[in-house]
Order: structure tokens, then C-alpha cells, then sequence
């Protein structure tokens, strides 16, 4: 599940304006963290820029940006590139409060509308996540550290996509620990010997989100 595919299609449905919102902000940390995505993406924006040309019934306009995009007289704003979109929502990494949901692991969720669960990880170094899947997609990007599973090591700007096919037993690396941003479509479903207890756990706390 975790293929080159599975990503430029993501890729290009950002490139394509296709996307939820929770999706967007994903794909757009991941080509600000990774440079060889967001060449790709630059080269799928410029495939429809040529597409639309091609299309007879549309008649673009020669506009400038600054016919669309209007700044006031006295704002400094520069458009970059190297903006972190994150940070436009939450702020500072360093600075949000983090919820301890058992040792070692710590959340933060984002509020998007959708279905989708949108939500930062943060794990200590040497902490794990018992084996697991998930009935949908999830959608995990490295912000900071590593961590590793029965699939390979993930490194700052990473991406991995998994869904309900994989199992896996995610461990982050013993000498930083990692932050990372996660996208579930559906509830997650625990595997081995406290399985059932933690899939109660999972069924009990869908009812207070």
C-alpha cells in the first residue's frame, strides 16, 4: 500500500485542487519537508496548467498574480515557499499542549470538518504503538525524529500510507523520538494480547469526539 503510486496520486490531487482541507495541509507539510515531492508536484501543476490551454471553451485571461491576489498598500507580505503550513494553524510546534494518552505517546488534534481524524504524534524515544490497523487509509508524515516498523524506517519528511491490509507495530527511534502528522479515515483496530481491551477502549472513546 505504501507505494511511489499512492503518493503521486496524492500529490496530484493536491496539484489538482482535489482534496479536503485535512488532506491539503497534509500533502502541503510533505512538500515543504521534502524536496523531490514538491518537484513533483511543481511538474503536475505545469501537466494541467497545459491541459487547461488545450481546452477550447476556455478562454484564459493575460493576468498577473497581483490582478488576483490583492495585498494592502501598507502590508510587507512576501509569498515563500519555505512558510511551514503548519505552523499557520497552530503555531509553534514547540509550544502546543500535548494530551498524554499513556506513557511515552502524547497527541494534539487539529479541528477539521470531515470524517477524517487529523491529529499531531508525538512519541518518546523507544515508545511504541501496539500492533494495529486501521478500517480506512491512514496517512502518516514525519515532522521531526524517526520511527520504524516491519516496513522500514521513516526519516524527516516521510511519508507512509497504509490501510486496512497492513499491520503494523510503529517504534520510534531510541535517540530523538518523533513527531509526526497523522490522517485517519476510520477507527484504528488493535491486534495481539490486549486487542480486544484496547479496541473497547477505541469503541468507547468514538462516542466523545
Amino acid at each position: 500500500m505504501n507505494s511511489t503510486a499512492q503518493k503521486n496520486e496524492l500529490i496530484f490531487g493536491y496539484s489538482g485542487g482535489n482534496l479536503n482541507e485535512a488532506k491539503s495541509l497534509f500533502v502541503s507539510m510533505y512538500l515543504h519537508l521534502n524536496s523531490l515531492a514538491a518537484k513533483k508536484a511543481s511538474i503536475f501543476e505545469n501537466i494541467l496548467a497545459d491541459n487547461l490551454n488545450d481546452i477550447n471553451e476556455i478562454r484564459p485571461q493575460n493576468l498577473k498574480y497581483t490582478d488576483c491576489i490583492k495585498y494592502p498598500s501598507s502590508s510587507k507580505t512576501i509569498l515563500s515557499k519555505s512558510k511551514n503550513p503548519l505552523s499557520n494553524i497552530i503555531g509553534d510546534l514547540q509550544k502546543i499542549t500535548w494530551k498524554s494518552v499513556y506513557k511515552g505517546f502524547k497527541e494534539y488534534n487539529l479541528p477539521f470538518n470531515g470524517k477524517d481524524s487529523v491529529k499531531l504524534i508525538k512519541m518518546d524515544p523507544g515508545t511504541s504503538v501496539p500492533l494495529h490497523s486501521h478500517n480506512g487509509k491512514e496517512y502518516i508524515l514525519v515532522l521531526e525524529g524517526s520511527f520504524c516498523d516491519e516496513y522500514g524506517e521513516y526519516n524527516k519528511g516521510d511519508m507512509q500510507i497504509n490501510d486496512q491490509k497492513t499491520k503494523h507495530n510503529p517504534t520510534a527511534c531510541k535517540n530523538d523520538g518523533c513527531i509526526c502528522l497523522s490522517i485517519s479515515e476510520n477507527d484504528v483496530v488493535f491486534f495481539g494480547k490486549f486487542g480486544s481491551i484496547l479496541n473497547l477502549f477505541t469503541f468507547i472513546k468514538s462516542f466523545f469526539k
